[in-house]
């Protein structure tokens, strides 16, 4: 990428997040839902640790990364409604008269959803650190949960804005979204441990990459971090994004010839 797309996408990027600001509400209603997940989910479960082969002395410490990574997926997931919202206003046409690239048109919104990933995921942790939890890895290891969390809401991100460029419709984006949602959070190990599943599950969540995320984090978070297990997962993650991003890029393109 060169200064200049770097610059328009920094420029394109604050676009998206005056937005934001501008709608307080939405970042309230943001937060609303991983609270639940984690003091309803973390009260009604509580007692899960006490059956054999789970693994964790507290639920709140193995729940923490899930509902972080769990709000990746579920926030970024409708980054395609914004870019369909674009379109059927006519703004992204009008940007396609101007020199900016168009590879900061697009990627501008994986960038604004990933900086509200983090401020979200660091809102998260802090609020299981005021229930009580307890992080064994320390700021290494929070870290490491960040960065995986922001990996994968952009895998999500990227290809939810090739999806609205493809349908263009809302109503097909809020089906696959609510197809897939569900899947993905119970075929990973977000809210019970994997000795606990059933062994095709286990088998599935190796290809997860919402998994793959959850194990990056919980390893590095983990009193004695397996490192070969958070760069391979971490790297698997990373290539995903790249791909997502490429896939997002080019889907673009093709709209831009169809207009």
């Amino acid at each position: 990428m060169s200064t200049e797309t770097a610059y328009q996408t920094w420029y394109m990027t604050r676009r998206h997040l005056t937005a934001i600001m501008r709608q307080p509400v939405v970042l309230v209603i943001t937060l609303v839902q991983p609270v639940i997940w984690l003091f309803l989910f973390g009260s009604l479960f509580r007692k899960v640790v006490e059956l054999p082969g789970f693994g964790s002395g507290s639920y709140l410490d193995y729940l923490v990364p899930g509902v972080v990574v769990m709000s990746a997926v579920s926030s970024n997931m409708w980054a395609g409604m914004g870019t369909l919202e674009e379109i059927e206003r006519g703004t992204l046409n009008r940007y396609l008269t101007t020199p900016v690239s168009r590879a900061a048109l697009m990627n501008a919104n994986v960038v604004q959803q990933g900086l509200s990933t983090a401020v979200q995921s660091v809102l998260i942790v802090l609020l299981g650190k005021l229930g009580g939890a307890d992080y064994p890895g320390g700021a290494a290891g929070l870290l490491v949960l960040l960065a995986a969390s922001v990996l994968l809401g952009t895998v999500f991100g990227a290809a939810s804005n090739a999806i609205g460029m493809l349908v263009r419709q809302r109503e097909s984006i809020i089906g696959i979204n609510s197809f897939l949602l569900l899947p993905l959070t119970f075929l990973s190990s977000a809210f019970m441990a994997p000795g606990l599943m059933p062994s095709w599950m286990r088998h599935i969540a190796d290809f997860n990459p919402v998994n793959w995320a959850l194990v990056a984090g919980r390893s590095a978070m983990s009193a004695d971090p397996r490192w070969s297990v958070v760069l391979g997962r971490g790297g698997a993650l990373l290539a995903l994004a790249a791909a997502a991003v490429w896939l997002s890029t080019r889907t673009f393109r093709s709209y831009q010839r169809s207009v």
